[in-house]
């Protein structure tokens, strides 16, 4: 299998070197023209595209260009390797290409040449910092070539943008972003209710940074805007405090490989004893019923230090904050859905926030899918190609290094206990550090990351802390990590997208050394780890330490494993450890780590499997609202959605009388039409439907006479209001439904397949509530004009 692998990598590469000859060829002719005639290549380029030709066609002209400009602005004239990756990129493919390889140098090329097109692309990358800096420095090669280049605030962004500025941005012709900020703003943008208050065009080409972190590691949690708070149960505590009394295996059954938790028979029992309810799972103790699932979630699914952490928050009081996977930041604004994060702040006993509605929500993969053209750049991604083909219909095209890699892999050293493992670990860097070797000491997690910090203090050994904690510091660290004597201590958020750079003397001491304190949880954390070492032939090496107490192989190991470490444990010595050289540990940690990225993309593939329903209801209604707000368009006939309101009321309505027909006009048609109170006989359903018809044409001439040629404006924001205050219901209720039917995977039944059900039929009722709420909004509001003549409208 590898060698196919590396065959098809081979007959990849051939075909992107006779690229690469022909953009070679014009090197000579781009470096005799003045720097005018430089960049009166980009008029003529889009002259040429609109007289038909294609990029592919511009491509190695336009590349040429690029990479003069680069020269010219930067001092840095683009490898052959770089021009390889520009390649794959242009072609919505991934580019695998090692740290230090330069890849915010390649994207300027095929970023400029798709920018020709005039609709715009972009580059998404992880963090604020790294979109400000490299917009920054970049977008001087792109204005020189008469370019616009715009930067959105990335996710450390304090200043609030208006609407116009951000119009300004994402209409520049080469944008830089992260993901965060990218799908927020697409969410938001979608919430406007006027052209005005919109700011996004058609997406078109983008380029992922650090592709397998966006794409793949944050892909699992959807992104969600908030907004109004819901009613605060009391039950958040009591319900912390009854899991906390709860035994396992016993009262609850807990399976960490599937991540589901539930309550026994026995725990059942207890629960009903503990609450004084008779019935646990009755409807009236749904919310009881909700919170304590929360409750238990909180305790045993979500861990203090890996998937969050305490920290002050604005006014100083403590905070729970989520951490993100992939890089260990702290994931900003960000919180759980569905009542989660209130069971954590329960958990830490920390002030409870109100737990909001869900108005608008994607994932990333949903997002990213609306790219007609979708690339990305990497340096672990061959090892999840079928996954980047199977999503996102990308191939993984591995780039060769600009020099040979001179890093040194060493093998694992593996323990049975904990105590043995940090033990083995200190006598490296302790040996390191007596020699003046750099270090970077990676860890699996906040905790972990406090822990070893602590311990280099006890022995005397000055060091830098990188983790969520600090994470202001991140460049400033980074940009020391190589330093002669430093050591560096940092969860598997250090320095990705950056360089760490050899002070001088650190080569001959052998490099950079990066110590790994545990194998993450999936091959390319790893690979990214050791990738901080040995940048562009720099020297340097990689050694990673493993204890059978290491998560990956507690959740992941197998029976083996943890029969071992039973059977063992009291006879290690953690002043004496004892490095396991059985070949079947080394085995079984391959496996687990390839059973812990199983895991993660089945829960992948499961997101985006319930976001199926969301993305196609989300996409009719976004198209909807576009077209009341752009094309003065609209798909209600307002005499026959008044009338399939009326036909609904009559057909639920099992026997009508005086005051269920009035309180129906004063509800939905009007509060002050003269034919409210005409006789009517209420047992005959025709004559009360004519009734009610009369009524709703009344008041609709009425508008219709008093607003003249605004009517339509007046129309036009009543249904958008009724669409969006629909879609607010809808969408937080299918947030609540993902947590409802997780558990029903114990009954037999098919979660997914459940989730899709109840999603069709949750639509279905959305769209009879639209048209309640048209009829409302337009008959029920009152309406007037202001002394600048502009309408004001009052909704009921």
């Amino acid at each position: 299998m590898i060698q196919n692998w590396f065959s098809l990598d081979y007959y990849r590469l051939k075909r992107l070197k006779r690229i690469l000859k022909k953009i070679n060829a014009r090197s000579t002719e781009m470096a005799a023209l003045t720097d005018r005639e430089l960049q009166k290549k980009t008029a003529e380029f889009k002259e040429r595209l609109a007289q038909g030709e294609s990029l592919d066609s511009l491509l190695p002209e336009a590349f040429a260009v690029v990479r003069e400009a680069d020269r010219r602005i930067l001092g840095m004239f683009p490898y052959d390797v770089q021009v390889l990756g520009a390649i794959v990129l242009h072609e919505g493919n991934l580019a695998e290409m090692k740290t230090g390889e330069g890849k915010t140098l390649t994207a300027t090329m095929p970023l400029y040449l798709n920018a020709l097109s005039g609709r715009g692309a972009m580059l998404v990358t992880t963090s604020g910092y790294l979109a400000k800096r490299d917009g920054t420095e970049m977008g001087e090669v792109f204005r020189f070539l008469g370019l616009r280049v715009g930067i959105a605030e990335g996710d450390d962004g304090k200043k609030k943008i208006t609407p116009k500025k951000k119009r300004q941005i994402y209409h520049s012709d080469i944008v830089y972003t992260t993901n965060g900020t990218l799908g927020f703003d697409y969410l938001i943008d979608n919430l406007a209710t006027s052209a005005q208050g919109k700011y996004m065009r058609d997406f078109h080409y983008a380029i992922i940074d650090e592709a397998d972190a966006v794409l793949l590691d944050t892909a699992q949690t959807p992104l969600v805007i908030s907004g109004s708070p819901r009613l605060q149960s009391n039950l958040l505590t009591f319900a912390d405090n009854f899991v906390l009394s709860l035994t396992k295996g016993e009262d609850y059954i807990f399976e960490e490989d599937k991540k589901e938790i539930w309550l026994t028979q026995k725990g059942i029992d207890v629960a009903e004893s503990y609450f004084s309810v008779k019935n646990f799972f009755s409807l009236e103790n749904f919310d009881l019923v909700r919170r304590v699932t929360l409750a238990l979630k909180a305790h045993y699914l979500f861990e203090k230090g890996k998937d969050y952490v305490v920290d002050p928050g604005k006014d100083g009081e403590d905070e729970v904050k989520l951490l993100d996977l992939g890089n260990g930041r702290i994931l900003e604004g960000t919180k759980l859905q569905g009542g989660q994060h209130q069971a954590l702040e329960a958990k830490e006993r920390v002030k409870i926030t109100d737990e909001t509605r869900a108005m608008a929500s994607i994932t990333y993969q949903n997002l990213f899918l609306k790219f007609p053209v979708l690339a990305g750049m990497t340096g672990t991604g061959k090892t999840v190609e079928d996954e980047f083909v199977d999503i996102y219909n990308m191939e993984v095209i591995r780039i060769p290094t600009h020099r040979p890699i001179l890093r040194e892999d060493r093998k694992d050293k593996i323990y049975t206990t904990l105590p043995e493992k940090i033990k083995a670990s200190m006598q490296l860097i302790k040996q390191l550090h007596a020699t003046g070797q750099p270090m970077l000491i990676v860890t699996g997690s906040v905790r972990m990351s406090e822990l070893y910090s602590e311990i280099l203090l006890m022995e005397s050994i000055p060091h830098s802390v990188l983790n969520a904690h600090n994470a202001a510091k991140e460049a400033q660290m980074v940009a020391e990590a190589g330093q002669l004597g430093a050591v560096t201590v940092a969860t598997n958020m250090a320095g990705r997208g950056t360089d760490i750079k050899l002070g001088e003397g650190v080569a001959e001491l052998g490099g950079l050394a990066v110590i790994g304190t545990e194998r993450m949880a999936n091959e390319r954390m790893d690979l990214q780890m050791r990738g901080r070492s040995g940048r562009q032939g720099d020297p340097g090496f990689s050694q990673f330490f493993v204890s059978l107490e290491d998560d990956l192989l507690i959740k992941h190991g197998g029976d083996w494993c943890q029969k071992y470490f039973k059977k063992h444990k009291d006879a290690c010595d953690p002043l004496s450890p004892k490095q396991l050289s059985n070949r079947r540990f080394a085995r079984y940690l391959t496996q687990a780590q390839a059973k812990s990225e199983a895991v993660g993309r089945s829960s992948r593939q499961t997101s985006l499997a319930y976001d199926d329903s969301v993305k196609v209801q989300r996409e009719t209604i976004y198209a909807q609202r576009n077209r009341l707000i752009y094309a003065n368009q609209d798909e209600f006939h307002l005499l026959d959605v008044i009338t399939g309101v009326i036909d609904d009321f009559l057909a639920q309505e099992e026997s009508l009388s005086e005051f269920v027909v009035k309180r129906f006009i004063f509800d939905n048609l009007s509060y002050h039409s003269p034919l409210i109170h005409q006789p009517v006989d209420y047992q005959n359903p025709q004559q009360v439907r004519s009734h009610l018809l009369r009524i709703a044409q009344e008041e609709l001439e009425r508008k219709k006479e008093f607003l003249k040629q605004d009517f339509a404006q007046f129309q036009r924001v009543s249904i958008l209001k009724a669409i969006d205050e629909a879609w607010i219901e809808e969408v937080d209720y299918l947030q609540q439904l993902r947590v409802v039917v997780s558990a029903r995977s114990t009954a037999q039944r098919n979660p997914i397949f459940e989730y899709h059900r109840e999603a069709l039929e949750s639509y279905n009722r959305m769209k009879q509530y639209v048209y309640q709420l048209v009829v409302r909004n337009i008959l029920l509001s009152e309406v007037s004009y202001n002394k600048k003549r502009e309408v004001e409208i009052y909704f009921a």
